[in-house]
């Protein structure tokens, strides 16, 4: 079998041309890229790295994954080449590879299916109470409000829980994970499972790094970090006063984000891309929602109420998903090991029974990063082993109380909007 140095395989990072290490073996994916169910632009980050640690936490039905990968086999490392490139730690490697073995061992990675059940079920429930309270109150201001907070709460639970479906459908391959998934963010919710897909598995692939992770590619709206702020204020980039994205961010950010970006997003991904099938069951939920309410408020009315929700619900999901990501590190890509570059983008918040609601257990960021397809009933099982293994390695644990996450948002964006302004003001 030909064997390469990791010189000659880092120049194949192109989008024409991509290789990457798994366990020493070498892999050509340019061609496979576009049929990776997880989309092509996740295994294209990997390009010319190791991706060994990426590979075994986004895929749990290995023997499944291994049928494809075979064809693409080209090589391996040459034997005098370290498993670890660039500057990763091999060290931390290792450990934290030992790590997810007892994790495994203890059997982490299992499922308890009554823990989803009674969590679909109380949204299920939400969907009923906020249908009996417009039918028994009629629909006055305040039957309206009170449904409108309802069915806003379902939605985000609703969220969390198609988040947790869709790491188990896509990684473990099961069928009823996939229609569970696809009833949930499309029934539930009148999204796609397959945009949504895409799109997350960038973000754990390669959180916080610009260009690689969507979720902080901010449209030129906000500046994030230390260094994208200097580089827009040395180039004299003002598509907005970002010195003041702080405050902007009350009305920009929370407020818009579901009901205006991602719902039209969503919509036009799903036409654009054929994905009939998502678009089916995005059509169920529209169907449903207006065969409900419109004989209550009109079909005007029906689309005013949705958006309504929608704007609900977009602040909790904001706030919830930003408080463990955008105060951390975000920059260009440091090639850091895998259990370095998640620890770095990404911090937890306290326990609590309501904080686990509330965040859809992703107060237990840093575990789901690092372990994306452990159930979420056990990440707190698994963080003493992963704060021992910052310990040992000098690594920060960042654990917050919930208010000090929601505030450090507003503190991170001031910081980067003064870096810029410092910047741009700078001769």
């Amino acid at each position: 079998m030909p064997t390469f140095s990791w010189e000659e395989i880092q120049k194949h990072n192109l989008r024409t041309d991509k290789w990457l290490v798994i366990d020493r073996k070498v892999y050509n994916v340019t061609k496979w890229s576009s049929r990776h169910p997880g989309g092509h632009r996740v295994i294209s980050h990997y390009a010319g790295e190791d991706a060994t640690d990426a590979f075994f936490a986004f895929h749990r039905d290995l023997d499944l994954v291994r049928k494809f990968m075979k064809p693409l086999l080209i090589g391996e490392l040459a034997p005098e080449e370290p498993s670890q490139d660039r500057t990763k730690n091999s060290e931390i490697t290792e450990d934290f590879r030992a790590l997810k073995k007892t994790a495994e061992d203890m059997n982490l990675f299992e499922s308890n299916h009554l823990f989803f059940f009674l969590l679909l079920a109380h949204i299920i429930v939400m969907e009923i109470i906020a249908l009996f309270t417009i039918s028994y109150f009629g629909n006055g201001w305040i039957p309206t409000l009170m449904t409108a907070f309802i069915l806003a709460t379902s939605q985000a639970q609703a969220g969390w829980l198609q988040h947790d479906y869709g790491h188990l459908s896509v990684y473990k391959k099961s069928t009823w994970n996939h229609i569970v998934h696809k009833f949930i963010i499309g029934h539930l919710k009148g999204a796609s499972a397959n945009w949504w897909n895409h799109r997350h598995f960038q973000h754990h692939a390669k959180p916080n790094i610009f260009s690689k992770d969507p979720d902080v590619n901010m449209l030129h709206v906000f500046v994030l970090g230390e260094r994208q702020p200097v580089e827009y204020g040395k180039k004299k980039l003002k598509y907005l006063p970002y010195n003041h994205q702080h405050e902007y961010f009350f009305l920009i950010g929370p407020p818009v984000l579901i009901p205006l970006y991602f719902q039209y997003q969503i919509i036009m991904t799903m036409i654009v891309r054929k994905d009939w099938v998502d678009l089916a069951w995005a059509f169920s939920y529209y169907a449903r929602f207006f065969i409900t309410f419109s004989p209550f408020y009109g079909v005007l009315g029906a689309i005013l109420f949705l958006n309504f929700i929608r704007f609900l619900e977009s602040h909790w999901f904001v706030w919830v998903t930003q408080m463990n990501h955008i105060v951390m590190e975000i920059d260009r890509e440091p090639y850091r090991d895998w259990f370095s570059t998640q620890l770095a983008a990404t911090c937890n918040v306290e326990q609590s029974f309501f904080n686990d609601w509330f965040s859809g257990h992703l107060n237990f960021q840093i575990e789901h990063h690092l372990f994306p397809t452990m159930p979420r009933h056990n990440l707190h099982k698994i963080a003493p082993l992963v704060k021992s293994l910052c310990a040992k390695h000098g690594i920060e644990y960042q654990e917050k109380p919930l208010l000090r996450a929601l505030m450090d948002i507003i503190g991170s964006l001031r910081k980067s909007g003064q870096l810029w302004l410092d910047a741009y003001l700078h001769k």
